[in-house]
């Protein structure tokens, strides 16, 4: 297991951004390999909010509820009424989705708050050399996360529009469409126009999508990275100890407030994230099911 007094800090970083992957990885993006990691602690964290949603409900009771059970109460409420308001025609599991979203991304985040050595040491004592446990600090997760919320969008269209509906406002929204006519200069026009319409939509399908899942990955990666640096800054203790007890007394007071101050921003940081996430989930299945076709 690296450490940072044996390695410089950028040697210590880049060990613990390496994922536990089928193959090292070529690029940003490369299908071909699958990061274990952040496969096994999105389905650990996914089963644990299950989990812990599932003995609520069985110990649910109707008189004097439990603090857990306040919360929870409180939370789903907060959702529902959410929904209600965004998402117009089809809420069926449009609540249901948003809590699970939530309570998963927020799960997920909350491993950042972990040592960040803590972990990837372990798995060290199993023979695992490398191992990230920040799935949304993965841009994989958060895009495929995003890319669900996307195929999502696509299916309530469909659903709300029916096939013939959905296809033609792609091709009719937002610019309207030409009133066709003998003249033939108005088929041209029309032809332009559906063109304009069709590519805007794509770039408006696809650019939603990078964005909201690069805005989680990309706040949780510069978190992920300042723990890191956080964590250098005590082994920046351990070696100046050797000079001088002065020196490693100012750094262990920084390292204990930088890491205390952070760490206490950080949560409101890993709510909010999940937070937006589940709102932008809902509010683009609820702009899927609203026409805006010009008639």
């Amino acid at each position: 297991m690296a450490s940072a007094e044996s390695v410089t800090g950028s040697e210590y970083i880049a060990h613990h951004l390496r994922q536990f992957a089928s193959a090292p990885q070529n690029g940003l993006f490369d299908f071909s390999i699958i990061h274990y990691d952040t496969v096994a602690f999105s389905l650990l964290t996914l089963a644990l909010v299950m989990l812990a949603l599932h003995l609520v409900a069985r110990r649910f009771t109707a008189g004097a509820p439990g603090r857990l059970q306040a919360a929870i109460e409180a939370l789903v409420e907060l959702v529902d009424e959410q929904a209600k308001a965004i998402v117009p025609v089809d809420r069926t599991y449009a609540a249901p989705l948003a809590l699970t979203v939530f309570l998963w991304v927020t799960l997920m985040n909350a491993v950042d708050l972990l040592p960040v050595d803590l972990i990837p040491r372990v798995a060290g004592w199993f023979g695992f050399e490398h191992l990230r446990p920040l799935v949304t600090a993965d841009v994989n997760a958060p895009l495929g996360m995003a890319l669900g919320v996307l195929v999502l969008s696509l299916y309530y269209g469909i659903k709300i529009k029916g096939l013939f509906g959905f296809l033609k406002e792609l091709f009719t929204a937002p610019f309207g469409q030409v009133h066709l006519s003998l003249n033939p200069l108005t088929w041209v026009g029309a032809l332009f126009l559906a063109a304009a319409n069709f590519g805007l939509n794509i770039i408006e399908y696809v650019s939603k999508t990078f964005s909201m899942g690069m805005r989680l990955f990309g706040n949780m990666y510069a978190g992920e990275l300042l723990f890191f640096l956080l964590a250098l800054l005590g082994g920046g203790i351990a070696l100046n100890s050797l000079h001088g007890a002065l020196v490693s007394f100012f750094l262990a007071i920084g390292h204990a407030l930088l890491g205390a101050a952070w760490a206490i921003f950080h949560i409101l940081i890993i709510v909010l994230q999940a937070f937006i996430f589940m709102m932008l989930t809902l509010v683009y299945i609820g702009q899927a099911q609203e026409s805006h076709a010009a008639h």
